[in-house]
């Protein structure tokens, strides 16, 4: 017999029913297993499933669907993950007859999905697939014998035929590549913490309140039904004990019909059957019976432990106990209850208290990766949430402080632009409503330090900027992108002083550097995503005069300058305005300067005038520049009427020096 000592398990859909009595048990039994559960929080799953693993050290929860390649790779791989148990499905029968595109997208996109990522990991020892009696389809009235693992597949409606699917995919990347894998085929199961769309929880919170049970068709279809808890034994001996390449019945020899089990639950409430039950329109195709042989199973040394009485005994006063659970369900306690299926997804709308008992979860719980619902003091939540790349450098800085200022909730991103998944973490973690990329390689001192590291400038510059784009596509954000325009030279079509600039639709011309070129490349593929905006800076200008970074700060210590007119970008002026561009939701490219050019003597005269009355500098010329310089340099005039038409109130270059910069930086007896 197979033995298997997992270290570290996922488990997908562990806050819905099933999956939750299984993770809360693993937890608990097993101190030393790491136990990491996936869910997107569907309408049949709730966080409160989880509190009795609350407080256990060796519990996470991450909110996410199972259908992001990225957010699977990545946990796998930072969570070293060795086991996943995928419980994650949508599964209620009716549901599938009104949106089974749902079900597809779910139940068999979603399971290829980490079939996938467990290859290209090639980290999991075992794989284990939850499947549904009923892929089986119906079973004959007179059978003695239920189907047993190699029965023929034969499902009857969209959801078994979803799961037939999902298990074809199993199947074939076990047999193909070589993943360890294991499905198991479950009856009817039924306990504490079931979404009410099923039967029996449906049937005891209706006698609450004194409804009637509706009986799809005459109530003669058979089903087997197991004890939740019974099922999360089943599940923990197949984890330890399944032989790899298997599939495992789950199942009972103990049958009922539906009729019968609401006239049990009508007894347990003490009404009569005859006035309490209701008979309605059958479903579609509503198979008579599912019997399994689940000898297989019990040769693991699993059994059945709990009594129908006592099983059904203990649901009810769950539901007694918790009526509220699941906050407003009138919908599904309904004969036929689609209306939970929406295009698009499904959302189960939360009352007032449910929503405090998240957000105290959450907030008691650092192992918990899902947004709170509220802010901390209750008001309602900002509409915006930046997240920022570029931390320690000079513009993403300055972000933060002038987020800090307008009162816009933000976070610095931690991962690494090259490193999808961990830019992934930081969306999944930060929900952001906008992404704004401030990081990059400029080189130190300066740019001549990108000549001798072109492959870390090609890394960040290009491969990091893209991947961000992308990722922040595939989730619907829009990214502002600081970029360059020191990616043009004057030339005869826009000659220096003669005031006609490079437009946002010009191509690039100036390739003297390496990093002007990578930023140049950049820009050309960006264009093939719409959710970036483009921004592109130039020799940027702030009022900090101490920051070596400063385009003013840098001329006004050289020994020699050269005196050639360019545009150039205050910060002072133009960071606020792209704050405002990513509220508009502005996209494209943006030559990101203020009006006009202004030359090197211009501005070291300002600064002579209102910093220092004695300050003096020399000029050269490009040739001589040319000698102490390793890589050219840019020099054009970029046209910001794109800006200004969207901006009026955009100040000219010049105009901008004064009122941000040396104004405010006058020393007392100058200008």
């Amino acid at each position: 017999m197979a033995t298997h000592t997992p270290k570290n398990i996922l488990i997908t859909g562990a806050a819905g029913f099933i999956a939750s009595h299984v993770a809360n048990r693993l937890i608990r039994n097993y101190p030393e297993y790491k136990i990491v559960v996936l869910d997107k929080l569907d309408y049949c799953s709730n966080l409160k499933n989880l509190f009795p693993s609350k407080s256990s050290p060796n519990f996470k929860f991450v909110k996410g669907d199972i259908g992001s390649a990225d957010l699977v790779n990545y946990l796998l791989i930072t969570e070293s993950i060795d086991t996943i148990m995928h419980f994650a499905a949508q599964t209620h029968v009716d549901n599938s007859f009104g949106n089974s595109f749902e079900f597809t997208k779910n139940n068999i996109y979603g399971t290829h999905v980490l079939l996938e990522a467990c290859k290209v990991t090639g980290q999991i020892k075992r794989f284990i697939h939850v499947s549904t009696d009923e892929v089986y389809g119906e079973t004959d009235e007179d059978a003695v014998v239920g189907n047993h693992e190699a029965s023929q597949l034969l499902p009857t409606n969209p959801y078994s035929a979803t799961k037939a699917g999902a298990e074809m995919l199993v199947m074939a990347y076990g047999r193909s590549y070589g993943l360890p894998v294991i499905t198991t085929r479950g009856n009817n199961v039924y306990g504490p913490n079931q979404f009410p769309e099923k039967l029996i929880p449906k049937f005891i919170l209706l006698a609450m309140q004194g409804k009637p049970l509706p009986i799809h068709g005459d109530g003669s279809n058979v089903r087997s039904y197991l004890y939740c808890e019974d099922v999360a034994e089943a599940f923990e001996v197949i984890l330890h004990k399944g032989e790899v390449g298997h599939v495992y019945n789950i199942g009972t020899k103990k049958e009922r019909r539906v009729i019968d089990v609401a006239k049990d639950i009508c007894r347990l409430f003490s009404k009569d059957p005859e006035t309490c039950i209701k008979f309605v329109d059958n479903r579609p195709f509503n198979d008579q019976r599912y019997f399994l042989d689940d000898q297989k199973l019990k040769n693991l040394g699993w059994s059945e432990r709990t009594t129908w009485e006592e099983g059904l005994k203990k649901t009810m006063e769950w539901y007694i106990k918790n009526p509220e659970w699941w906050g407003d369900v009138s919908g599904a306690l309904l004969p036929h209850p689609r209306m939970l299926m929406m295009a698009g997804g499904m959302e189960r709308l939360l009352d007032g208290s449910e929503e405090e008992t998240l957000e105290s979860y959450v907030s008691t719980n650092p192992r918990m990766v899902v947004p709170s619902q509220k802010s901390p003091n209750g008001q309602q939540k900002h509409p915006f949430k930046f997240l920022i790349y570029g931390r320690t450098g000079w513009i993403g800085g300055l972000l933060g402080k002038l987020c800090e200022k307008q009162g816009i909730p933000y976070e610095y991103g931690r991962g690494r632009l090259q490193d999808r998944a961990s830019l992934l973490a930081d969306i999944q973690n930060v929900k952001p409503t906008h992404v704004f990329n401030a990081a990059g390689v400029t080189g130190r001192p300066n740019v001549d330090w990108c000549e001798s590291h072109k492959t870390e400038t090609i890394r960040t510059n290009v491969a990091g900027t893209l991947t961000l784009a992308d990722v922040c596509r595939e989730h619907g954000l829009l990214v502002i992108n600081y970029a360059t325009g020191c990616i043009f030279e004057y030339d005869a079509g826009h000659p220096e002083g003669s005031g006609i600039g490079f437009k946002e639709e010009d191509k690039p011309n100036f390739i003297g550097s390496f990093y002007s070129k990578t930023k140049a490349m950049v820009e050309e593929l960006l264009k093939e995503f719409d959710n970036v905006c483009t921004l592109r800076v130039r020799m940027p200008i702030s009022s900090d005069l101490n920051n070596p970074r400063n385009f003013i700060t840098k001329i006004s210590r050289y020994n020699k300058v050269v005196n050639i007119p360019n545009s150039m970008t205050i910060l002072d002026e133009l960071l606020p305005i792209s704050i405002e561009m990513a509220k508009r939701n502005l996209r494209g490219i943006w030559n990101f300067t203020n009006p006009g050019v202004v030359s090197h003597n211009e501005i070291l005269e300002m600064y002579r005038d209102y910093i220092e009355p004695g300050f003096k500098w020399t000029n050269f010329t490009l040739e001589e520049q040319a000698k102490v310089i390793v890589a050219p340099r840019s020099n054009n005039e970029m046209d910001a009427s794109k800006l200004k038409k969207e901006f009026p109130e955009l100040l000219t270059i010049k105009e901008s020096l004064i009122k941000y910069v040396f104004e405010p930086n006058k020393k007392s007896g100058t200008k």
